[in-house]
């Protein structure tokens, strides 16, 4: 099992049923740091944390970043991958350090800003 160290308060995670944060609904394993109620889930089927672990501030700029960049690929713009290898290169990140799970607020921000001005752009290329 990982050890995830909290980087708000730098205590150590406890890995737990997401019941404990999502008001009794189960959706797989998460690190949960009690005092900060900064959490992060887990990779399907594994104790492997999906990113960093993230206060109430970072979860919105997350789900935030997502909402911008996600259209990217599911619309079909761009097939998911090259979406990361476009956003890695907007926000000049090597390709291994750009997922959205690993990113601070601060990058989350700017991935939100490149990412409607890049859909903004291929939505007007699109309809002409």
């Amino acid at each position: 099992m990982a050890e995830v160290v909290c980087p708000y308060c730098s205590g150590k995670a406890v890995l737990t049923s997401s019941a404990e944060v999502y008001g009794g609904r189960d959706y797989g394993p998460i690190y949960l740091c009690r005092p900060c109620h900064a959490y992060v889930g887990c990779h399907k089927g594994t104790n492997r944390p999906l990113g960093r672990l993230a206060d109430a501030e970072l979860r919105d700029w997350k789900k935030r970043a997502h909402a911008a960049f996600d259209p990217l690929w599911k619309q079909g713009y761009m097939e998911r991958r090259g979406a990361y290898a476009w956003l890695g290169g907007a926000l000049e990140k090597k390709k291994e350090d750009c997922h959205i799970g690993m990113f601070d607020v601060d990058t989350c921000k700017k991935a939100v800003e490149v990412c409607q001005e890049r859909l903004a752009y291929l939505q007007r290329k699109r309809h002409g």
